[in-house]
């Protein structure tokens, strides 16, 4: 039951850590559009961009969620 909980936890993390991520790319973009820099980037390199970005994202979300341990205890 324990472990149960500490993965549902750790799901909870994991989703609200890739939440935000995607909350503050979403924040960065419209920044950069209405500064009209995006006018300047051919639409290849903002599609490789967004791709990295997401990438980087979920890497950054599965590293830093909790860890979840498996421990097993028997009488000997």
């Amino acid at each position: 039951m324990g472990t149960l909980h500490a993965l549902s936890l750790g799901m909870k993390f994991l989703k609200l850590y890739l939440v935000s991520y995607f909350v503050l790319c979403i924040g960065a973009g419209l920044v950069l559009w209405q500064a009209r820099v995006l006018d300047d980037i051919p639409t290849i390199w903002l599609a490789i961009g967004i791709i990295a970005a997401v990438g980087f994202g979920i890497m950054l979300a599965v590293a830093s969620s909790p860890r979840v341990t498996n421990m097993t205890t028997r009488d000997v």
